[in-house]
């Protein structure tokens, strides 16, 4: 996908994962380089990030993955697990909230330069 072909989705209501989200519903394992420093100390900003899809049952406090949480896609980890709900956060201490196994499509599961 050029830039300007991301631009135009994000312009369209999606966001920076929604091509990844898509093909991870479709079974795919899918890796890409996210930006920023939220997740510093387990992802570094650049790092390749490999993530495949997940059954939520398997998943446990400490999972980096990727989700929707209020409508904005994250990266992130899960902080905690009350049944079928998991509360998400960064690796900096702030909590996005709290969402329902649908709205994690996919498992971190690899991290390299």
């Amino acid at each position: 996908m050029t830039r300007f072909e991301a631009w135009a989705r994000l312009g369209a209501g999606m966001g920076w994962a929604s091509a990844y989200i898509e093909r991870l519903r479709g079974g795919d394992v899918v890796a890409f380089r996210p930006r920023g420093q939220s997740m510093a100390g387990k992802i570094e900003s650049g790092q390749l990030c490999t993530v495949e899809p997940i059954d939520p049952a398997v998943l446990r406090v400490g999972d980096i993955v990727l989700c929707k949480v209020n409508g904005r896609e994250y990266l992130h980890l899960i902080k905690a697990i009350q049944g079928r709900r998991f509360q998400i956060g960064n690796n900096r201490g702030r909590i996005n909230g709290w969402i329902s196994a649908e709205a994690i499509f996919g498992r971190c599961v690899r991290v390299e330069p």
